[in-house]
């Protein structure tokens, strides 16, 4: 029998499962190569995964009947794709895909299921469920009290949380689409966040030359979300479950 070890594994969560719990699902996670527009969840139909991603950043998207659509959440090593399942869901009508390439720790959700009965995984994954019922609320105060260039730096800043260095490999119609605007209008936002100095903007890429100064602009709209995810699911971090390596990083296995 083969097991991941813990303090590699590189997804937030997964480093503060329970050590027991983690010995328990370890030899049920499957390593998972998620290329641009992999689909990790297809809307109305089962849920039949659930994936910790290691690197990378995927989108959760909603639709509307006559389809629209308009990015409500990203997902990246700090959370899970399928989280529905953890409040008894076994489908949605939202889809979730990848955004940016990556790799991630994937286990069946029949499997992932019977570790839910594990109390400290479902508080932990309770309170993740919160913080992103956090960061869906934040984004509808977003869009209803700032401005887009406030907006975009949020959004910015939230990938940025989530992909290492400062290098975004983000489209303009990706931008569109977490923003719910034209991609012209994407445009002039950055030229916007550009001329305060906070981002260089080239075609396909957006790096972060500021981080503060993004911060600044954001304002109010960024923030409070992050510090829920700290306050409840990290904290001081046990030395045992310390992530080691970069994307990329194959897992050592050990057999037992």
């Amino acid at each position: 029998m083969t097991v991941l070890l813990q303090r590699q594994v590189r997804n937030r969560l997964l480093r503060r499962f329970p050590e027991d719990a983690f010995g328990l699902l370890a030899p049920l996670l499957e390593p998972v190569e998620l290329p641009v527009k992999h689909s990790l969840v297809q809307p109305r139909k089962l849920i039949e995964h659930v994936c910790f991603i290691e690197s990378g950043l995927a989108s959760m998207v909603a639709e509307s009947a006559d389809g629209k659509s308009v990015e409500i959440r990203h997902i990246g090593r700090e959370g899970i794709a399928g989280y529905p399942v953890v409040l008894g869901v076994d489908q949605t009508p939202n889809k979730t895909f990848m955004q940016v390439p990556g790799f991630g720790l994937q286990v069946a959700t029949e499997d992932f299921l019977s570790v839910l009965d594990h109390p400290g995984v479902r508080q932990l994954l309770l309170r993740y469920v919160h913080t992103c019922e956090l960061q869906l609320a934040h984004s509808a105060l977003a869009a209803a009290k700032f401005n887009m260039h406030q907006r975009l730096a949020r959004w910015l800043l939230m990938c940025h949380d989530r992909i290492d260095g400062n290098d975004l490999p983000l489209t303009h119609e990706f931008l569109a689409l977490m923003l719910g605007v034209r991609r012209a209008g994407v445009t002039d936002e950055l030229h916007i966040l550009e001329g305060m100095h906070a981002i260089k903007s080239t075609r396909g890429n957006v790096r972060i030359t500021d981080r503060n100064k993004l911060i600044e602009i954001a304002g109010g709209c960024y923030g409070v979300p992050e510090q829920e995810y700290q306050r409840l699911i990290e904290g001081p971090e046990p030395e045992a479950v310390r992530p080691a390596g970069r994307p990329g990083t194959q897992y050592a296995i050990i057999a037992q």
